[in-house]
């Protein structure tokens, strides 16, 4: 297995001897049937004498949650013992990067880049399953395997912490406990999760009280920024809204979903739809035929009231 980080000048850095080598996992591609098994959890973590953590590693996504951890930790314990790190999917908003590196200069803590080197469309070919809105290979081979790998050389979990941004909501609290348990040995904390809930747009507000820009996909009505927009475990909502800012990148997906169908031979879609208590793969290519059809007849129908 093999890795590579860089820093925040986007310059690779000497952070152990293994660092500056891709880190790339390939498994065998096995079929959709055994693909439970090839993603099961991580092994069952050894036991471990925890000492005062002299490391705090941000799990830092990007988006607007993490970044305010990285605040909060920096204020509590100074930047010396910190690290931000962040895992490279390959399809990231350009923005993404810009405001990574705001933070880090803000901060004055580094930015760590790992990476598998596959996007997420290479990596549903080599595990021969298309990730969907139900379940996404992709957050583990792209986003936590290189992440562990990382801390596994140079953040001892008996000294270290790990802090994850998931925001103060109903909806993202209850999953709290299984990142614990998904990253053990090592320990996490949820500083976000101390307080009462909280709006998107009050912690976006925050972000900018401390001179930071957020990133550009919330302001273009993206909730998460997550792979450009694109994320597989978004719903048809944004989709659509993806189709109508970003065409190019739905049209990417589309192929890439169509290509997938035709080479394994299967009626698989990054989509679902329910009806009549019946669940059926619901494509991209369909999907945006249905939406630029009841575009066009809401705009027909717009007209005519006009006249």
């Amino acid at each position: 297995m093999t890795g590579s980080t860089s820093n925040a000048n986007g310059g690779r850095s000497q952070l152990g001897s293994q660092q500056t080598e891709r880190r790339r996992m390939n498994p065998t591609a096995s079929s959709c049937d055994d693909i439970d098994e090839e993603l099961a959890l991580f092994p069952a973590p050894p036991t471990v004498k925890y000492q005062d953590p002299d490391h705090h590693v941000i799990q830092f996504s990007g988006g607007v949650g993490s970044a305010l951890v990285a605040l909060t930790v920096a204020e509590r314990v100074g930047p010396s013992r910190m690290t931000l790190l962040i895992a490279n999917t390959q399809v990231e908003d350009p923005d993404l990067w810009r405001f990574a590196n705001d933070l880090s200069s803000l901060i004055e803590v580094p930015l760590v880049i790992v990476e598998d080197g596959r996007d997420p469309w290479q990596l549903f070919k080599d595990v021969g399953f298309l990730g969907n809105n139900l379940f996404a290979p992709c957050t583990k081979y792209l986003k936590q395997i290189p992440c562990r790998n990382w801390m596994t050389e140079h953040a001892p979990p008996e000294t270290s912490m790990a802090y994850v941004g998931i925001e103060p909501t109903k909806k993202d609290r209850p999953r709290a406990q299984s990142i614990i348990r998904n990253w053990a040995p090592w320990r996490v904390e949820f500083p976000l999760l101390h307080g009462p809930d909280r709006p998107k747009e009050d912690l976006l507000a925050e972000l900018r009280s401390h001179g930071l820009k957020p990133p550009r996909l919330y302001e273009l009505g993206f909730p998460h920024n997550n792979c450009g927009g694109s994320c597989i475990k978004a719903g048809q909502g944004q989709w659509k809204h993806l189709l109508d800012v970003f065409p190019e990148r739905f049209a990417r997906a589309e192929r890439e979903e169509e290509a997938f169908r035709a080479h394994r031979q299967k009626e698989v879609a990054i989509l679902k739809r329910r009806r009549d208590k019946i669940t059926r793969p619901l494509t991209l290519a369909e999907l945006r035929r249905e939406y630029e059809r009841d575009k066009a007849n809401a705009n027909m129908a717009s007209a005519a009231k006009i006249v």
